[in-house]
This record gives structure tokens, sequence and C-alpha cells, in this order.
């Protein structure tokens, strides 16, 4: 608990301006860090932590050589841009950017601030950058997977859940990569003989109803796509597939935490660490444009056999013996 709370005052305290050091004779530097989600969101708070700590092996002290000016700006797209706003006007040597949802508003208001984003499924699709090789312009950063990932996801699903015939795909529709996402997903499941149908996120309200709607015909399950909304909807998600006796996969292994069937996905703490490691080449006068966007290098597997139980599913040995964590 102790750990806990003081990890959570680091991260208040990195809400505002950290103060410069008396003794310090270094230039301060100062980062700006967009989130979308609440100061509260564990998840968030672990990336930021992963990031933070990123920074510190790289030198950058805070207090002593940096400054971070946060923003923890919900998941309201309004208040995303307000935030945007307020960040570029501080004009910040560099700015963190998880996600889409913070990189088009960013975009919006700088096209001179360096940016290094993190987990933006397509940044070329997206217009953020020109080429993965060759970004060009004032962003760059890393890349949580390819669109081939989707149709492992299907692959999977069948896989633990033999019965499954239908499946709800639940998609950000308002990013480039929700719709390439479903594509992939569709594409593959005629060679699966199984019927696939989108669900648009928007909000905890029409996630009920669609959900729900869906579960009232048999031999249903789920497949939650990479997007910022489905991580905020996580409880409400989980929650629904566990009432509605739903087998589900999910993008990201805090789903699996909170009580999900299974997740395959890159391992996103370590997106953040090496975000650290691309603000710190800018700091130290590297241009984004000449940095490469990066593909993830980790990738996990997660089962929680509680879950199966509760479904009444028995989880192939071959999938447990692939499994990076089983959860029980």
């Amino acid at each position: 608990m102790r750990t806990r709370r003081a990890f959570i005052t680091l991260l208040g305290g990195a809400t505002g301006a950290w103060p410069l050091a008396a003794h310090s004779q270094e230039r301060l530097r100062r980062i700006g860090v967009l989130l979308p989600a609440t100061a509260d969101d564990p998840q968030y708070q672990a990336w930021f932590g992963a990031f933070l700590k990123g920074l510190a092996q790289s030198g950058w002290i805070i207090g002593r050589n940096v400054q971070i000016d946060t923003r923890w700006a919900t998941a309201n797209a309004d208040a995303v841009r307000m935030h945007a706003a307020e960040l570029a006007a501080l004009a910040p040597d560099v700015i963190l950017a998880p996600g889409a949802s913070t990189m088009g508003p960013l975009l919006q208001v700088t096209r001179t601030v360096p940016i290094v984003f993190a987990v933006v499924a397509d940044p070329v699709g997206a217009g953020f950058v020109e080429s993965l090789a060759r970004p060009g312009g004032n962003a760059t950063g890393f890349t949580p997977f390819e669109y081939s990932i989707s149709g492992k996801w299907l692959e999977l699903l069948t896989q633990i859940a033999s019965g499954v015939k239908r499946v709800a795909v639940l998609r950000d529709s308002a990013t480039p990569s929700g719709a390439g996402q479903y594509s992939v997903i569709q594409a593959m499941a005629p060679l699966l003989r199984v019927e696939v149908s989108p669900v648009n996120l928007r909000n905890a309200a029409d996630i009920d109803s669609a959900v729900t709607a869906f579960a009232r015909s048999s031999n249903g399950g789920l497949i939650v796509t990479a997007s910022g909304l489905a991580l905020i909807h996580r409880n409400l998600i989980v929650k629904l597939a566990a009432q509605h006796r739903l087998p589900a996969i999910y993008f990201e292994r805090a789903f699996v935490a909170a009580g999900g069937l299974i997740a395959y996905g890159p391992d996103q703490l370590d997106q953040f660490r090496r975000a650290a490691a691309y603000v710190d080449r800018i700091l130290k006068g590297e241009k984004p444009a000449d940095l490469p966007v990066q593909a993830p290098t980790k990738y996990e597997l997660v089962i929680n056999l509680k879950t199966a139980k509760a479904l009444g599913l028995a989880v192939p040995d071959s999938l447990l013996a692939r499994a990076d964590e089983v959860i029980e």
C-alpha cells in the first residue's frame, strides 16, 4: 500500500511544473504529457510510470534538468483538445502523446513542437507521419501492432471457444485503425466459418445495449480491438462478457487481469519505456522526422483459467503451453 501511495504521489506531483533545484547549473528542459484518462486510472498510471522510469534511466532528473507538465485530459474529446492547446502554448521541448485520440488534436495546434507517440495503431493512415521509415514532420513514435494481428485474435478466440460461430467486434470507428482492424477480421471470418459484425464504441450506454442485443442469440463471442475507448470502458466490457457468458479476446492484459478470458498483444509498458528513449534523443538534439516509427518487440498471450472455468471452457494444452501468463 505504501508503494502505491508513493507512486500516486509521484504522478500527482507531475501534474504541474516541477521546481528547479537551487543547486542545479543545467538548463531545465520541458516535457509535456497529454494523457486521455483520469489521474486515478491504474493502467495509465502504470504506463506513465514506465515512461518516467525510462527518463530517469537516461539521466533526466525531475527538478534538476527536466520539468514535466502533465495534463490528465479524461477521454472526453473536447477536454483533450483543450489540454492539447494548453500544452502546445507552453512550447515544451517535446510532448508525449499516447493514442490517436491525443495525436490528432495535438497536430491540429502545432506542427513545430516535437511529439513522441505510443500505442498509435496506424500513424500513416491517420496522417500523423508520412511513412514509418521517414516520419517527415514533427511526430514519431511507436505503433502497437500490424493489422495482421487482428486475424490472430479471431483464430485464438475460436481455439479457446470452439463453439463460437458469431462474433461481435468492438471497435472505435472514429479512428482509421478501428476500420482497419475490423477489415482483417472480416476477411479471416469465412476461413474459420464464423460470422462477424461490428459494434461501434461510443459510450457506456451504447456498449451495454449493443452487447446485450448481440447476446440474445446463441454461439456468440467478442473481439475487443485496440483503442483508447475500449481501455477506458474495460471494466464494463469484461462485466458484460461475463454477464452474458460470451467468450471474449482482448488486445491488452489489463482486460484479463480484470476478469476477461484471453488477451494477445504487445507489451504496452515496453512502448512507454521506448518512448522515453525517443524523448531523450530529441532532448539531445535529434529530430522526429529522422527517427523511424518502430513496431513492437514484445508480444504476450495471457489466459484467465478462472474465467474459462466459469464459461465451461477447457483451454487446449497447446494454448496453455504458449501462454506468457496464466491467471488462476
